[in-house]
């Protein structure tokens, strides 16, 4: 079968799309921007690849004709203010755009709403639902509430806090019940559902057999991790102050901090089973779920994570229009050194960042980390999602991975912190040198001042850190 996959860079799609290859389909990736994706070399001559933009109806006429289903797995935590209005068209577009093919079969992962009252974030999704069930195929809505796995904003996020704090007083919707579902199980029942018909034109709830509040999931996070943790529940704190507390404690944005405690006040709990005994899937336990999870990262085998999501930074751009560094108008610092032995300098850059730090004046990169928190920015928070592997679009503490080729020994940084203007670092192998150069384009006064005032910290910052690249 021949199957068009939407977000196929996202946390879902990364997941999905080796399944569905295995499973001998054909799959059309539906990408945004393809220099951030990076499939694995196993399934690259199997595939094909359509870029196009679900907002720009223009974009969408090279979706195949001859596809036979169809999934929609594009979501947003957007933290623009009418994100609501953007993924209300893109699914009115991507139905349209679906009339002119032959496919049987769309399917489309949501969120639980069982609530009279929903988040702006829920009810974008149901709108989606809705307008997606308009076409001329058959829909099948899998919704699904709190996803765990290595890489998950959920997992990622109860992780920060008690991996962070052992002791904490909490909003009251830690009160608020879900639902929680393992990765491996979401995975299968958007396969299982693939071609029944039984499952056409209706929504189903998945879940694990569990009903927890969110202060339980903590809870029980930090007993199989062994760690002791003490909770206590407040109901005086407005949700802008939850917001401020889930942002400083989290590696999340602060806009992004927004709409998760929007959402997380509302109760997600599925209202039956019934595609978990069509499908006979026996959905893992919680506690299993965060085992899972901890043995993936233990391996360094994070398939996907959400921070690699353009919307963990401060911009929703295309790779394409920063991967050319500019040089009129920039200010540059490009230092050269002699490289003693390659391949260890390759695997120094290709460590970079993370747990591991920058090899030189850490504690500098961490107080301007530090800095950008105080202004809502991104900070070191979001580390890295691999020790030793680089794809373009990862993030890599706060900036953005632009372009990475161990082969040919370049690494190109787009910064995303908060600064007036855009900044580069860029590394790259010449013959037995390294040439690292970092860039700085300003905008207006406020940007030239800027360098002026960071432009003395970099002789001690880059000149130690290409020496310990180097030597």
């Amino acid at each position: 079968m021949k199957i068009l996959l939407t977000g196929a860079t996202g946390y879902i799609g990364k997941r999905l799309l080796p399944v569905l290859v295995n499973e001998g389909h054909q799959v059309v990736c539906s990408v945004r921007d393809v220099q951030r994706f990076n499939p694995v070399k196993s399934i690259r001559e199997q595939i094909e690849v359509i870029e196009n933009d679900l907002t720009d109806r223009e974009s969408l006429q090279n979706i195949p004709e001859d596809i036979d289903f169809a999934y929609y797995l594009v979501h947003s935590m957007s933290t623009a203010s009418d994100f609501d209005e953007l993924e209300r068209r893109s699914a009115v577009n991507f139905r349209d755009a679906m009339h002119a093919t032959r496919v049987r079969q769309v399917i489309y992962l949501s969120g639980i709403v069982n609530s009279q009252t929903l988040s702006k974030h829920l009810q974008s999704r149901k709108t989606v639902e809705d307008e997606l069930a308009l076409g001329d195929y058959a829909l099948t809505t899998i919704r699904a509430g709190i996803i765990i796995g290595s890489g998950s904003a959920s997992f990622e996020i109860i992780r920060d806090v008690v991996e962070k704090l052992p002791a904490m007083v909490a909003p009251q919707w830690l009160n608020t019940r879900c639902q929680p579902i393992a990765i491996r199980d979401v995975i299968q029942f958007l396969t299982g559902v693939l071609g029944r018909e039984e499952t056409y034109k209706q929504s189903f709830d998945i879940s694990g057999n569990e009903i927890l509040t969110y202060k339980e999931m903590l809870l029980e996070f930090a007993r199989v991790r062994g760690l002791k943790r003490y909770i206590g529940v407040v109901p005086v704190m407005t949700p802008r102050l939850s917001s401020y507390w889930l942002y400083f404690v989290t590696s999340t944005s602060y806009k992004l901090a927004c709409a998760l405690v929007d959402s997380m006040k509302v109760e997600v709990v599925a209202k039956d089973q019934r595609l978990t005994e069509m499908l006979g899937i026996q959905p893992l336990s919680y506690e299993d779920a965060i085992v899972k999870a901890f043995k993936k990262i233990e391996q360094n085998e994070i398939v996907s994570s959400w921070k690699d999501s353009t919307i963990s930074g401060r911009l929703n751009y295309q790779i394409s229009d920063f991967i050319n560094v500019p040089r009129f108008g920039c200010y540059r610092d490009v230092r050269r050194r002699r490289i003693r032995d390659i391949e260890a300098c390759v695997e120094r850059i290709w460590r970079i960042g993370g747990d591991n730090g920058w090899y030189h004046g850490d504690w500098l990169w961490r107080i301007r980390g530090f800095m950008d928190e105080l202004t809502w920015g991104v900070g070191l928070r979001r580390g890295r999602t691999s020790i030793d592997k680089i794809e373009a679009g990862d993030t890599l503490d706060f900036w953005r991975v632009l372009y990475a080729n161990r082969e040919e020994g370049r690494l190109l940084l787009l910064a995303e912190m908060k600064i007036p203007g855009e900044a580069w670092l860029e590394f790259r192998i010449q013959g037995d040198e390294l040439v690292q150069t970092a860039t700085f384009r300003p905008k207006g006064v406020g940007g030239r001042l800027y360098w002026a005032m960071v432009y003395p910290f970099h002789g001690y910052i880059f000149s130690g850190l290409i020496r310990k690249l180097t030597e």
